[in-house]
Formats: structure tokens, sequence, C-alpha cells
């Protein structure tokens, strides 16, 4: 399994203006066909759904099959894909539903890796139910998530257990599914910010004990679009606020105001987009992508460790986290420059990185960097080629001398 990047880039016409698209982590580019797939929607004609005249029909297609793309692409359930605009604006949209039903007695465990997206939509619905947040905490300094401290943190008050599948900022993938497991056995619900590791790897929320599995497209080639996968059975027993107007069917109730149909028919060309990138998988969709995933991931290994490597021989520039098992993700800085400085060098030089917080909140605190910006981050996918890197490595000496 290998990946041809040369065929690869040229689906891409943002790569084509010289610069090392290294920003991946905020958002990749997008692809020919998914570009594609959103103009024939507009040029075919769409409608809101539900309506008798093919216009509408159209527009039904497209989200069932946005569904089941995404229930392929993370191994769920088509009918437990809820859209949103966002991971963020989703995530508090469940965490106001589950949140109903907390109490004082209740317990939520959060880790200091996570994104705040998966760690401040809970605080806030746990701190209006009175019920108490109790902290998973990152190993300074290598940014390994301890899954063993989840033994004496859930118990039997425990509702909920939210937890990143991969940092956005160190790339650190910890032991969901040890997480879980135990979370499960204490009879607690688990959320899964996947939002970071699925451009990276293969993914299947069941072996991860998702029970629910956020992701945003816009991190894999899609458009700007966000998507929590659950079980309808599981969805089926919560009551989120809506219409009373609106559907009352799962996923459809969880879906506030009229879907970015076009956006959607982009979300399937994205999937469809992953699963071609090896060309000599086969089978279904779905083992495509696991082919597919699989190859990048291979391909994002080696050039990481080029960077690492790389970064790592330059004078003036500190590492942020040695996780065993990480995402192509590098975060870092240079002594004597700020990282604001350090990103605007490299975009003066054509290099597209981002510098801060990366809103990773809990984490730059325990780290001791967030109140002086934080460092710089440099995120591949599977798009980048050494090339990008190489141009990063040389922009960063010339910076060191």
């Amino acid at each position: 399994m290998s990946l041809d990047i040369a065929r690869i880039r040229a689906l891409y016409p943002a790569l084509s203006d010289g610069y090392a698209w290294l920003d991946a982590a905020a958002g990749t580019q997008v692809p020919r066909p998914v570009i594609d797939a959103i103009a024939a929607a507009y040029t075919e004609g769409i409608g809101n759904g539900h309506g008798a005249f093919p216009g509408s029909a159209r527009s039904d297609e497209i989200v069932s099959r946005a569904r089941q793309a995404v229930a392929d692409l993370v191994g769920g359930d088509a009918g437990g894909v809820v859209f949103g605009p966002n991971m963020t604006t989703l995530t508090y949209r469940f965490a106001y539903a589950l949140a109903k039903d907390w109490g004082p007695d209740d317990e939520i465990v959060l880790s200091q890796l996570d994104h705040d997206a998966n760690v401040r939509p809970w605080v806030q619905a746990a701190t209006r139910a009175g019920a108490r947040i109790r902290w998973a905490t990152v190993d300074v300094p290598t940014g390994e998530l301890p899954a063993e401290q989840y033994d004496e943190l859930i118990t039997g008050q425990t509702r909920l257990v939210a937890v990143t599948a991969a940092s956005n900022i160190l790339g650190t993938m910890p032991d969901v599914a040890r997480i879980t497991a135990r979370a499960h056995a204490a009879g607690a619900l688990t959320y899964i910010d996947g939002v970071h590791a699925t451009p990276h790897t293969p993914i299947d929320m069941a072996a991860l004990g998702a029970d629910f599995y956020a992701t945003s497209s816009y991190k894999w080639s899609g458009p700007h679009i966000g998507a929590i996968i659950s079980r309808p059975d599981l969805l089926d027993r919560l009551s989120p606020d809506k219409l009373a107007s609106s559907p009352n069917e799962v996923p459809d109730r969880f879906e506030t105001g009229t879907l970015p149909f076009a956006d959607l028919a982009g979300v399937a060309a994205a999937v469809d987009h992953l699963a071609g990138l090896d060309p000599d998988a086969t089978g279904s969709r779905r083992e495509r992508l696991l082919t597919s995933m699989t190859a990048v991931e291979a391909h994002e290994q080696t050039e990481l460790a080029h960077l690492l490597k790389g970064l790592s021989s330059l004078p003036g520039v500190t590492l942020i986290g040695s996780p065993l098992r990480r995402t192509a993700t590098a975060y870092f800085n240079v002594t004597g420059h700020t990282p604001r400085q350090v990103a605007d060098h490299l975009a003066a030089r054509k290099v597209n990185v981002w510098d801060g917080h990366c809103y990773a909140w809990e984490l730059t605190g325990a780290l001791g960097i967030r109140d002086t910006g934080s460092a710089v981050r440099a995120g591949l996918v599977h798009y980048n080629d050494r090339s990008d890197v190489d141009h990063l490595l040389n922009a960063l000496e010339d910076l060191v001398g």
C-alpha cells in the first residue's frame, strides 16, 4: 500500500501556489472532486427537504448519501449521523441535551489533553446542573494522557467521560479504548473528539468504545460541516430543544434549521476521495477507506519522522511533547522569537503554519506556555510531501542562522 502523492496533490487547486500548506490541523484544502460535487448540486438545482418536487428530492438524497458516507468513514450507523455547522456547536447542543438529566450527585470526567470544544461545553453544562467535574491530567513534558488514572477518576457517579482521540497540538493519541472500557464498566457514556484523529488514521468508533464520536469534514478535505455519530437508539433517548414544527425523528431532531445541502454533497465526495487515495484499495467503500487511511498513516508517519529529526537538529528550536503514538503534528518554539514572529517569518517564505494555543486551552496551561504565546504548530496530512517539510526546515534554518 502506497500513495501517489503527485497524483493526489494535482487534485488540489490551492496547492499550486508555491506555498507549503502545513496548516492542515486547522483545516485542509479541498480537492477538485469535492469542489465539483458542491457546484453540481447548485447547477442541478436543490430545494428544501421533504418536498414534492425533484429539486427537493435531490436534497433529501444528498443528505442520505452524506450520512452513509460519514458512517462508512468512522464505522458508524448512518441513522445516527447528526450534521451541524461545526463540532463546537454540535457539542454544545449535545451537552445541553445530556445535562438535562444531571444533578449534584453526578460526575463528569474531562481531560487536559482536549481541545476546548470538548471541555467548555461540558464544564458549563455540568455547572448549570450542579454536577462535579473531575480532571484527567497530562504528563508533562511527554504530553501523554496516562489511561490508568481513569481507574480512580471514574466512579459509580460518573455520567460522562469526554476525551480526545488525538491532541490537536501535540498529536498525542491516548489509549481511548481502555478509557472507554472503564467508563462503560461504571455505566457512563463516552464522548470522543475525533476531529484531529480522523484525517490521520483508520477510525472504528466501536473499537474505540465511542457512544458519541465527533468529526469535522473540513479537517479531511471536505467543506465546513461538523458531525456527531452515535447509535440511533441512544439518540432516541435524548430530547434536544427544537422547534415544535420540526421533525421529531432521529437524527433529524438534532439538526436545527435547514441543512447546507450543497456542502453535504461535498461531504460525501470528500469521503469518496479518501477512499480512493490508495488506488489498489478494493471492496466496499468502508473497506477501501480502511486500506487508504492505513496508507495515509504510513505516509504521514514517514514525513513526520523527517520533520521531527530536522526540527531537533536546528539550534534554538524546542519541540514540545514526545508522545509515543501521535499524529503527524509538531508543536515547537524558537529561542528569541515569539510564536507569532516565527509564523510571520514562515509566512513570508511561503510556509503556512499556526501559532498560539490553538484552542488547546487546558493543555497549553498545563504546559506553562499559554500566557507567553504558546507555540508554533505544523501539521501534515496526506497531500503533504517531503518538499513541504524541507521548505519549512529551510525557512527555519534561515531564522535561527
